[in-house]
This record gives C-alpha cells, structure tokens and sequence, in this order.
C-alpha cells in the first residue's frame, strides 16, 4: 500500500492524468458542439485545486510542461503567420497594424483606468486588446477570398500587433520589478532592439544553412527549430524581458528556412497535441470558481473589457476602411478577422497575472473574452466575408501555362514513376499509370525501392533486391498487356521517400503515381509518411490514388472545385485524360454559400464554364453550382453516383497551434468510391500537405 501511495506522488503521475484529458476530453467537447479549448479549461477547474484536487500548479511537472506549452504556443503565433501575403501588401499591413494595435491600446488603458487600476496595469490591460488570432482564416481560404487586399492586409497586420502588444508587455513588466528610471527604460529598449535583431536576422540566417547543409535530415532539423525557440526564450529572460516575447521572434525568424515542410507539420504536431493543451489545463487550475462567480458578479469590468475590445476593433477596421477606401463589406471581414483574442491574448495575461500586475477578476474576464470573440469572429467572417470581390485570375494565361508545365515534352518526354510495393494493388496503379502515359505519348517507370544497409553483400539487401526485382517483372507484364512498354527500376537507397524523389528527378518525371498507404492518426502523424515526404522532396507533381476498381471502368467522374484559380485546372486536367479515355462524364462541382449573390454565381457559371470548354470533350460535362452550408455534406452526396472523385490536397490551420480539419481531410474519411488526390510540388504552389490519412504501410512503402 505504501509502495503504491509513494508511486502516485511520482511526477509521472500528472503526465499521464494529462495525456488522458487531452486525448478525450477536448473530443468530447466537439461532440457537443463546443470548442476544445473550452474543455481543456474546464478539466483544468475539475482537477484543480478548487475541486478534486488531483493538479496543482506548484507540481513540477506541471511547472514545466505549462511554461513549455506557453512558450510553443507563441512560438507556433510566430511560425504560422503567412511572410508570402505580408511581404505583397507590408505597407497598408503596417498601416492597419497601427490602427489595430493603437486604438484597441487606448480603449483598453482607458479601461484599466477607469476600473481604478494603475498607469502600468492600465496600460497592459490596453496590450491584451491590441494583438489579435487568426481564427477565421480558414474560412475566407474556403470562400476563396484570401487574394481581397483587405484579408490579406489583415493577416499581414497580425505582425505588427503581436509584436508590438509583446513588446508593451516587455517594458510594464519591466517596470514593474521596480527600480525604474528613465535610463533603465532606454536600456531595456536599447536591448531589446539589439535582441530582436540577432533573432530575427540571426536565426534566419542560420536557419536558412542549417537546413540548406543538413538536406532531408528531418530529425535534426526538428531538433535545430526547438533549439532555435528555446534559445530565443532563454535570451529574452538574459535581457530582462518575458520568455515569450523571444519564443514569438523565433516564429518569425524561422519561418522561411522551415518553409511548408514536414518539419513544420512535425512542429506543430508537437505543441498542438501535447505542449499547448497542457498550458490550457494549467490555465484551468488558476480558475477559482467562487471568484469567478464573484468577479462575474461585479460584472462592469468583464463588460467593458468585452465592450472595449469588440467596439475598438470596430473602429479601427473603420479608419482603414477610410484611410485605403475599402467598401463596408472588407472592412466588416477586417473587423471580425481582427476580433478573436486566443494566443498572445492569453500568453500575455498570464504572465501579467503571475507578475502580480493583473489581478484575478482581469484573468477572468479575458478568459470571458477569449470565448466571446473565438465564437463571434469566426461567425461573422462567414457571414460577411461571402461575396468579397477578389482580383479576378486570368483563367486563360493560367491554363495556358499548366497545360505547357504538364504536357510540354521534357528532355525524356512525359514520364510516369510509379513505386511498386504490394502485388495486388500494384495493377491498378500501372493501369492508371500507362492510361496517363499513352496518353500524353510517354512513358512509365515502375520503381522498386531496396534499403541500403551498412553493408552492400547484407542478406537483407540480397533479399529485398530480389523481393523488387519480381515486382518489377510483373509490373514489365502489365504494362505489356496495356500496349505500352515499361522501363523498369530497381534503386538502393537510404530510404523509400528519398529513392522516389531522387529516381523521379533522374528520370525527369512529370508526374509521380503513388498509392495510398493505411498507416494512420498519432504515429504517422508524429513521424511523417511516405507521401509527406516524397510530396515535400518532389520536383513535380504527385499523385496519391486510393483505387478501389480497374481505372478503365471509371465512368462517372467528380471534380470538386473550391476557388476558381489556376490551381484549380490540375484536377480538371487530369479528369479530362481519363474522359478521353473512357468516354466517362466529368461533373465540375462547386459548393457556394447560400448567401452568394445571384452575380457571383453567375459568374462562377461561366468560370467553370470556361474550365470545361478547354479540358473536358464536349458533351461529357456538367456543371453544378450547389448552395450548402456543409461543404462535406454536399460533396458526400453527389460522390454516391460517382466512380472517381479528384481533389487537391490542402490542409488549413490557423495560428497559435489550433488545428482545424479541413475538408480534404474530411472527405478522405468519407468517401466510399475511388479517389485521386493531386498534390503540387513545393516550388509550384507552396502550403500544401496531405492529410492526416494518407500515409505509408508498415513497411515504409505506400501500396
């Protein structure tokens, strides 16, 4: 009995009661249509010290774990913010990053003021107002309006307030430990202008050839991005100013070195499962019930923090909409993407509240506010962000240039590389695979992939050399009996998505064929696929086939299209080789909202209307135009009459490390019939990942 009570006081103990909230209770939460977030904070107040008393906050574990998931909350604000959109419209970013940052500080020092706090409280009461969370950014990415200048002036303006919000808590915390003169002020800003620069200009760089010198070494890479944020939060402590404020920087500064990759998604994985649900527990167990009753009682201060916020977002969406013209319905979408007050908001309140300078009805009232503004802004976005006009794409000049990108002749004309791995799936994939090259007039490479081993007379290597040499023969066979003959491939390499890669660009493929593998959720999300890889090494496009029938009994093909973009005319274009062959009918699908306005959809009609007319054989298309409020829904239940449904992969998530499925994935899940997803190399359409679904065997080889 000891032996078992002197176990439960193990730090382990508290490790493994946190991994079982955050694997059931945020779920649970979704189930009843309520963010995850909420459920976090939620068991934190169960298991805190004013109720079971099973957590505490002076437990070392979670001491640790809580600083560890605040730091990788700020850092993940840094890296997800989009450098790309800032960099085409910085200036007018900077101009509404002003606005938004100085308005709501005014309001919310005014605030501070009237509530009887002091100038210093005051005024970083006035911070929490200025940053914002990018909540809503994927649905103005679903509505196909990212290009609005006013959207994207507001994703770029997210720099300006969190850093400038971190900065104003750098110095009132700085103040507040006392001793402040004027000198100390300038010294403070002096090291932090000299810090801000070694991070961002320093860490870029050594980011930028770490990651050029180490190639597709990932696990060092991982490690190098940790080292990187931890170092960062380690010198702002050295400086005297919050750790997070270096964690945000370190977001920032390596941000282009780690790019859209596997190591970000590693990254994020990371904190959004583990680090940054732990921080919100912990949040949970500074609630005091009874005082927040009470707080909630002498409800003025919640109000006017509320007020405060949301009317001083208002008015500075308003200024911009003056200042650079922009019509009511972009400066409402400017207003509401502004509004949601989760990571810096949350980070900086903490760390006010532990310093002593915020007092607990202030913790409480921002915790109101967070939940008020994640659910209004994100409701408001999709409601006044349909219908935004976007700078209309020169469909014609885009089509143009991908159709010469897919099937110009190469140096080895159009080349299909197809791995091979399991015998009975492989027909389907060299059916697909010779279908696209005859097509085109090309060719197919059947691809075997045999791991080197230390040593090249090793019996394993012997064995899989012969394992990929009978795949190969009976790849040749089929090829054969398709009419077109293989040039078959067997490759020793050091793993299965580099072999891909490199086989790929030694033969100048135009397009990799791979399988869909059935390894699936925490470890192959944790340590990466093979599609992943072989997707963020690829130098042309890959595409990733779940074939549940012979591709030359496809009939009836569908073709979501999300945004009328360039992008959009690869699924349409390889749905147009199949037609051919098949003679099979291809639907253009486009799921719109059911606010749209008669002329917008007219004129997606004639967007797709154009697609059509240049790709699909006349008289074997349609079109639908489908007002649905569940975009999966829609899809779900015109792929029940389809034999083939073709995506784009893309996977949306927004800042600070909340991840939110997207509709790829969901459909992934869904979908009974046969599937195709098309994914872009990094140097042709950057951001794009596959789902968590797809993945590799437990032999490393998707089949």
């Amino acid at each position: 009995m000891e032996s078992a009570l002197e176990t439960l006081h193990e730090p382990i103990v508290p490790f493994a009661i946190l991994l079982v909230v955050i694997l059931t209770v945020p779920a649970l939460f979704e189930r009843l249509r309520l963010p995850g977030l909420v459920g976090l904070l939620v068991a934190g107040v169960v298991l805190g010290p004013n109720a079971l008393n099973v957590l505490q906050k002076e437990m070392p574990t979670m001491k640790l774990l809580s600083d560890i998931g605040l730091v990788y909350l700020m850092f993940v604000a840094g890296l997800e913010i989009d450098m790309a959109l800032f960099r085409k419209t910085k200036h007018r970013s900077a101009g509404f990053g002003t606005f938004t940052f100085l308005v709501p500080l005014i309001v919310g020092t005014i605030v501070g003021r009237i509530f009887g706090f002091g100038w210093n409280a005051s005024i970083l009461i006035g911070s929490l107002f200025a940053s914002h969370t990018l909540l809503a950014y994927p649905i103005v990415s679903r509505l196909g309006v990212v290009g609005n200048e006013a959207v994207t002036v507001t994703i770029g303006a997210t720099i300006f307030t969190d850093i400038g919000s971190l900065l104003v808590l750098a110095v009132c915390i700085g103040i507040n430990k006392g001793n402040f003169t004027i000198v100390s002020l300038i010294t403070l800003l002096g090291s932090l202008i000299v810090y801000s620069a070694i991070v961002l200009f320093g860490f870029d760089w050594a980011g930028r050839q770490f990651f050029r010198r180490t190639g597709d070494d990932e696990g060092n890479q991982f490690l190098f991005v940790l080292l990187a944020v931890f170092l960062a939060a380690l010198g702002a402590q050295l400086i005297g100013v919050e750790k997070i404020v270096g964690a945000f920087l370190a977001g920032l500064a390596v941000n282009d070195a780690v790019g859209e990759g596997p190591v970000k998604e590693k990254v994020i994985f990371v904190g959004s499962v583990l680090f940054i649900p732990i921080f919100f527990v912990d949040m949970g167990l500074l609630i005091d019930i009874p005082s927040f009753i009470k707080s909630l009682g002498s409800i003025w201060l919640t109000v006017a923090i509320v007020a405060g916020l949301i009317g001083s977002k208002f008015l500075a969406a308003l200024f911009a909409k003056l200042v650079y013209r922009y019509n009511w319905q972009e400066m409402l979408t400017m207003w509401s993407l502004s509004l949601p007050q989760v990571a810096a908001t949350l980070a900086a309140t903490l760390v006010g509240y532990k310093a002593g300078l915020l007092t607990e009805a202030v913790l409480n009232s921002v915790l109101v506010l967070m939940l008020v503004t994640a659910t209004l802004g994100p409701l408001i976005t999709s409601r006044v962000a349909v219908g935004l006009t976007v700078p209309e794409t020169n469909l014609d000049a885009g089509l143009n240039a991908l159709d010469e990108e897919f099937v110009s002749p190469t140096r080895s004309g159009f080349t299909v590389v197809v791995p091979v791995y399991n015998p009975q799936t492989q027909r389907y994939l060299i059916e697909m695979a010779a279908l696209l090259a005859r097509h085109e007039g090309g060719r197919i490479v059947p691809l075997a992939i045999a791991l080197a081993h230390a040593h090249m007379d090793a019996p394993e290597l012997e064995l899989a050399q012969q394992q990929g040499d009978i795949l190969l023969e009976k790849a040749a066979q089929l090829s054969l009996e398709l009419g077109l003959e293989a040039e078959p491939l067997l490759r020793i390499d050091d793993s299965v998505a580099q072999g891909i890669s490199r086989a790929s660009r030694e033969q100048n493929a135009s397009l990799i064929v791979i399988g869909w593998g059935k390894r699936t959720g925490f470890r192959a999300r944790l340590f990466g696929n093979l599609i992943d890889s072989v997707l963020w090494a690829a130098h042309c496009r890959v595409a990733v086939m779940r074939l549940l029938n012979s591709p030359m009994q496809i009939g009836r093909i569908l073709v979501p299209i999300e945004n009328l973009t360039a992008q959009a005319v690869l699924p349409v274009r390889f749905a147009q080789i199949l037609a051919e062959a098949n003679q099979a009918q291809v639907t253009l699908l486009h799921i719109c909202d059911r606010r749209i306005t008669a002329s917008r959809r007219a004129w997606n009609q004639s967007q797709l209307t154009l697609l059509a007319s240049k790709w699909v054989p006349q008289n074997n298309f349609e079109i639908q135009i489908t007002p649905h409020d569940d975009v999966v829904k829609a899809i779900l239940n015109t792929a029940k009459s389809s034999d083939l449904v073709i995506l784009r992969s893309k996977r949306l998530r927004t800042a600070g490390g909340l991840v939110i499925s997207d509709v790829t994935t969901q459909l992934v899940q869904q979908l009974t019939c046969s599937l195709v997803m098309l994914g872009e190399p990094q140097r042709t359409l950057t951001g794009i990942s596959f789902p968590e679904s797809s993945s590799t065997n437990a032999a490393g080889i998707s089949s």
